[in-house]
């Protein structure tokens, strides 16, 4: 084939892209841009200049992006057991001395020539998905009655999780969870084993809850203390003065933490304070006045700063562009034209769902705070380039979805 011919055939398969996913992908790049520049020139100092390398790695994601798009996820799939296996080699080299320690947590890993660290979890989220992804779709798993793809799924799993807690960032490793549960549940898995599963897990996280960093127990207690005092209100008219009052001590002595929860108060604040238009771009006082950490207000927490300066307009708008992504990745997982298609666009719309849903749910104290980024938005090199690697997969699948289920 001709490099004339070649080329018009990857600019044909480029035009048939699902562009309302691109442009909401552009969007959201934009708006992270953008707020990563406001908070640098608000807060000054070193981060003044984070933009400028925020932009060069969303150039570099959008390179990938369109390589990615071009390939044929099928052909991908079949050598989806060398990309897991080089992502295991790495996430152990990182336990190394060769790994970086950052917040007590050795992820990452100095990358020669790139002028900065990769935390290689994030970036083995794609190849993890895509051999899920295939190892779910195979035959064997569909032919036999026996046999289903649970065990080798949740094996396949259960690796790089465990070389990530061990790290330990429980935050990243958490991501890998729900995509595996959300494949094994659409190839079929029988309700008994989600019944023993559930079962399972009523078991395990009563044992593992004392095993916890205390300020780890502490993001939880800021999780659960909303909820618990809502159940205890419902109850209380129900149960004798006595009664509640005891409860109420309980509940007091077991959300007593042992550090304070600053971070999610001020967050919530910088949120709240925002008010349906906000206080305007570049205009927000929480993170300038350091009431909100500067160095987590471009990253973890930029939601905050997004709902502080835009309002619950401008914060609204951001929810429903991922919305938009989430219902682009889910259509192009019901119109795949094979299972390992549904399997990688399901995946990376659970990925996304689970990002979205704990980071912002963290600034408003819906969720624990365990420093998961927002895609797209937050500052970061490695989760930005795992971001547009899987968009790059749906796409691909997107633009064969009408072809045979045989690679060509």
């Amino acid at each position: 084939m001709s490099t004339k011919t070649r080329t018009l055939r990857y600019l044909r398969l480029l035009s048939r892209m699902d562009k309302a996913m691109l442009t909401l992908i552009l969007l959201l790049l934009l708006t992270g841009l953008l707020f990563s520049y406001g908070v640098g020139r608000e807060v000054g100092g070193d981060f003044a200049g984070k933009w400028k390398g925020q932009l060069a790695l969303a150039v570099l994601g959008l390179l990938g992006y369109g390589v990615l798009t071009v390939l044929d996820y099928r052909k991908l799939g079949r050598w989806s057991w060398v990309f897991y296996g080089i992502s295991i080699a790495v996430l152990i080299i990182v336990l190394t001395p060769l790994g970086i320690m950052r917040n007590g947590a050795r992820s990452w890993l100095a990358v020669p020539g790139f002028g900065r660290p990769m935390q290689p979890s994030e970036l083995a989220k794609p190849a993890v998905l895509l051999f899920i992804a295939w190892l779910a779709s195979r035959p064997i798993f569909h032919q036999s009655r026996w046999l289903h793809c649970t065990i080798p799924c949740l094996a396949a799993m259960a690796l790089p999780v465990l070389l990530i807690g061990i790290q330990p960032d429980f935050g990243t490793a958490l991501v890998y969870i729900p995509f595996t549960l959300a494949i094994i549940f659409v190839e079929g898995i029988r309700w008994r084993w989600i019944l023993g599963g559930v079962t399972l897990m009523a078991i395990l996280i009563p044992l593992t809850y004392p095993r916890l960093q205390h300020y780890q127990q502490d993001r939880l207690k800021v999780f659960l203390e909303p909820p618990a005092a809502l159940a205890l209100a419902a109850a209380s008219a129900m149960l004798p003065p006595t009664t509640v009052e005891n409860i109420e001590k309980k509940k007091a002595d077991f959300f007593r933490r042992s550090s304070d929860s600053w971070n999610a108060e001020q967050s919530l604040l910088a949120v709240g304070s925002g008010g349906f238009w906000g206080k305007g771009f570049m205009k927000g006082t929480q993170h300038v006045l350091g009431f909100l950490p500067r160095n987590v207000a471009s990253s973890d927490f930029v939601f905050s700063v997004i709902g502080e300066e835009t309002g619950f307009v401008g914060a609204a708008g951001v929810v429903c562009a991922f919305m938009g992504l989430l219902i682009c990745s889910f259509r192009t997982a019901a119109g795949a034209c094979d299972d390992l298609g549904r399997n990688l666009a399901l995946g990376v719309g659970v990925i996304f769902f689970t990002h979205v849903f704990i980071n912002v749910g963290m600034t408003i104290r819906a969720a624990p705070i365990i420093g998961i980024p927002l895609p797209f938005i937050s500052h970061g090199g490695s989760f930005m380039l795992c971001s547009m690697a899987c968009c790059g997969l749906v796409q691909s699948v997107h633009i064969r979805r009408h072809e045979t289920s045989e690679a060509e």
